[in-house]
């Protein structure tokens, strides 16, 4: 065979891998972005993250992290984190969720991803039931990696599309695994203390029907927006309602939105031990630690109490009113009669919009066939970057999206809702 043939032949991969689709949202982003880098000024409202000229880390976290490697802390973390971290973890959980696990119950990796990549590897066998709430953020895509079987759980805003036990209920039965996430990504909803508590209910009766030798239902708790609540809503998380939930439950946490921090990469998992243990031999086969230098700043500026509420007070509050502003402006604009709806934000960093536009014509005469027509419509003539639910498991015919809030500067809000205005009534 020819080096020129051989260099142009596609030899055949896994099936996972040939049939693995990306991310949708990174790849709406990086159009978004080929945009902006061609000179258009686009509002991007799709990636779940920060601009740090914006958003900035907290400044002692940064000192620690240069300190960190000024002091040369540059070779290989323990596997399962460093003992300063998963002590101050263990510390500031108790704090700030009164959730008291030990250091041994902790377990340390580059981020969310790979917490979650590891749950699902530990827990699940190929063919597992997984049960997830659809919209919710990538759950459909680790089901393939696995080979699970995704039981998808369909959301209605009636219930700010959180899921509830009624909708779970009938899928328990043989499931392995129910992934939960509060604040919502997507949606920026969260769970009410009774939602949660009929659910924690839901998956200890399951339970207890199941022979010792016999899976249990483990719940994924995913917690990352955990910190940024806004008004009188409460964070709520399962073991804390329902102590017997315990050894059914693994968290998933760390600095990426608490603290404008994704590209620090330090995540966490809280579990019972056995399964942290498994864990980190997962992820040490993959070498998916967090830099030590990371972890032992991230350690130091977590035991600082006053730099993590200071911080935490004025980003909650810079948060908040960007998506106050944004929600009460779609508001206003359904109330001037457009095909607009807006859920309160209650959490997290993300807005949930819906446009009923299908079937509108364009002022060229052009017909929106589909929620990607109306999309691609938001974005050239209101400049409007936002992610479809179909981005998160919904089907094609939902007309939600998200908004995320990472990269919006305040005083670009009123020129955001004048050429959406603009746009909205050019519609026929």
């Amino acid at each position: 065979m020819s080096d020129t043939l051989q260099k142009t032949k596609k030899f055949p991969v896994s099936h996972m891998a040939e049939n693995l689709i990306g991310s949708e949202i990174i790849k709406l982003g990086n159009e978004v972005n080929e945009r902006i880098k061609n000179g258009e000024k686009v509002f991007n409202f799709t990636i779940g993250d920060f601009d740090p000229s914006i958003f900035p880390i907290p400044q002692e976290l940064e000192d620690e992290i240069i300190t960190a490697y000024r002091n040369h802390l540059t070779n290989y973390p323990m596997a399962n984190g460093m003992p300063d971290l998963r002590t101050a973890v263990s510390s500031w959980n108790k704090r700030l969720y009164n959730l008291d696990y030990s250091p041994a119950e902790v377990l340390i990796a580059g981020g969310a991803r790979p917490i979650i990549y590891a749950i699902y590897n530990t827990i699940l066998d190929k063919g597992d039931k997984v049960i997830y709430p659809i919209p919710s953020w990538n759950n459909n895509h680790y089901c393939h990696l696995l080979g699970a079987e995704g039981i998808q759980v369909n959301c209605s805003h009636e219930n700010n599309f959180m899921p509830t036990a009624s909708e779970i209920l009938p899928h328990v039965k043989g499931a392995t695994l129910l992934a939960l996430c509060s604040p919502q990504n997507p949606t920026g909803t969260v769970f009410t203390k009774k939602q949660l508590e009929e659910i924690c209910d839901c998956v200890l009766e399951e339970n207890a029907k199941r022979g010792e030798n016999e899976k249990p239902l483990y719940v994924m708790y995913d917690q990352i927006y955990g910190a940024l609540l806004y008004g009188d809503n409460k964070h709520v998380d399962p073991v804390s309602l329902r102590p017997e939930m315990r050894p059914f439950t693994i968290y998933v946490d760390g600095i990426s939105k608490s603290f404008a921090a994704t590209g620090v990469r330090v995540g966490w998992a809280m579990g019972p031990a056995f399964l942290m243990d498994k864990m980190k031999a997962i992820l040490s086969h993959i070498g998916a630690w967090s830099p030590k230098p990371e972890q032992m700043a991230t350690a130091k500026f977590l035991e600082n109490k006053n730099a993590v509420d200071e911080y935490l007070v004025d980003f909650k509050s810079e948060i908040h009113q960007r998506l106050q502003t944004l929600y009460q402006g779609f508001c206003s604009l359904k109330k001037e009669g457009f095909a607009v709806q807006c859920i309160e934000p209650r959490g997290a960093i993300y807005l949930t919009l819906q446009f009923d536009l299908v079937g509108k014509k364009t002022e060229e005469g052009n017909l929106l066939k589909s929620n990607q027509d109306v999309a691609s419509y938001l974005l050239d003539k209101a400049k409007l970057a936002i992610v479809p639910f179909t981005a998160f498991g919904a089907d094609q015919n939902n007309s939600w999206y998200r908004l995320s809030v990472g990269t919006c500067k305040t005083e670009g809000i009123p020129e955001v809702f004048s050429l959406l205005r603009s746009a909205l009534s050019a519609l026929k």
